[in-house]
């Protein structure tokens, strides 16, 4: 009886370790596109990106529940993820702290060590970060210095908030989507110039490079007014495009994992914010906020975009719009946002063909809890026989 009393703790900690280490694998499934279900076959030579949004940083105002448990069970999604999956770049698209745009620089600089301490391993993959509602604040509280010091913290960004890049021979252009919601502001008529600087580099080849460098000399006196000139690139022919907001659509149905749905809102995903997330309360933006039709319209018009890629409304979603680009919305990756958090891997082919999409499921905080809650009892029970046994 002795042996067995003491080997009991051992046994229960044996199960704990091996129930976390089960629980911190995601659960991937490829998204099919156009009733197609595509292969998940890897190519040494295909790009595979793993892209995360919505992390909520808390920095030195998390508390103990996020200190000791969704930090440490984000870190751990983050490097089994990077284990199982092999991804060759990582990708967050925006929201990073949870009220980032309250913050002082002192301040951002625990939610920046915070973010390095999580990535982990993905810190040696090449990394880009585009910034959100969350991160800078509303039109109200944009500011070109505070965006110009918070964007020159992450790789690739310039003093707007943009960026690109190309790996592998893909071309990734990333907006401060922020800033396009906004009027008369400096921050978005640089952004912008950004559209137009891209979609002429994209032309040159077409129609010739003095044309092109003659009309962006003209751009200076339109662009305020989002004016384009008809595009000879192809829908579909230009970059990937990140953004943090999703481009506006009138139908709210979206492919969730080949399953067409209309809700917004499962058991978990209540119009109210639940009592253990309201700390990160709802942002300065509604979760259905999109970007305005007008910026919508021009950044296809000028772009021609191969597929985009946004989040900002916590959950997944793949979209097709009316000129046949396709559009994945990438869900929070916290417990502080949703008790089903997740990601989003997309696969880009070696020869341009169809980017596959594997959305990844993480573990229910719900589950998670059950779980140490029913250990916890199966533990203290297990005591109680041992010493009721041992008066007999």
């Amino acid at each position: 009886m002795v042996q067995w009393k003491a080997v009991l703790p051992l046994l229960i900690f044996y199960l704990l370790v091996f129930y976390e280490e089960r629980a911190a694998t995601p659960s991937c499934v490829v998204v099919p596109h156009g009733g197609v279900h595509e292969a998940a076959g890897d190519d040494p030579e295909d790009l595979k990106v793993m892209m995360v949004a919505n992390l909520l940083l808390l920095g030195s105002k998390a508390g103990y529940l996020n200190l000791f448990f969704r930090d440490y069970y984000l870190s751990k999604f983050f490097k089994k993820s990077f284990a199982s999956l092999k991804p060759d770049m990582l990708l967050v698209l925006g929201d990073i702290s949870a009220e980032g745009s309250e913050l002082t620089r002192s301040e951002w600089m625990p939610v920046l060590h915070q973010l390095h301490r999580m990535l982990g391993p993905f810190l040696s993959l090449p990394f880009y970060v585009i910034l959100g509602d969350r991160d800078v604040g509303e039109c109200s509280q944009l500011n070109a210095k505070s965006v110009y010091w918070i964007a020159k913290s992450f790789p690739g960004l310039d003093s707007a908030g943009c960026g690109d890049f190309e790996v592998s021979n893909i071309s990734f252009v990333s907006l401060n989507a922020v800033a396009l919601l906004c009027g008369n502001n400096g921050l978005r008529f640089s952004v912008e110039k950004v559209i137009e600087r891209e979609s002429i580099d994209l032309q040159m080849d077409i129609e010739g490079a003095t044309d092109k460098l003659n009309e962006l000399k003209k751009f200076g006196e339109t662009f305020g007014n989002f004016e384009w000139r008809e595009n000879a690139m192809s829908s579909g022919s230009g970059p990937v495009l990140l953004l943090h907001f999703p481009l506006y659509h009138t139908r709210s149905n979206c492919n969730r994992d080949g399953i067409y749905t209309r809700s917004y809102n499962s058991l978990f995903e209540r119009t109210e914010t639940p009592w253990s997330r309201q700390l990160v309360r709802t942002g300065p933006y509604e979760l259905l906020h999109t970007l305005p039709p007008n910026a919508t319209e021009y950044i296809f018009q000028t772009l021609r975009p191969r597929i985009v890629f946004s989040a900002h409304s916590q959950q997944f979603c793949d979209r097709t719009h009316p000129d046949g680009t396709r559009e994945i919305t990438v869900p929070a990756m916290t417990w502080n946002a949703r008790d089903d958090p997740g990601f989003v891997v997309a696969t880009f082919r070696k020869n341009r063909g169809p980017v596959t999409i594997s959305h990844c499921s993480l573990a229910r905080e719900s589950h998670i809890l059950i779980a140490y809650i029913s250990l916890l009892i199966l533990l203290m029970s297990m005591m109680l026989v041992a010493k009721q046994t041992q008066h007999i």
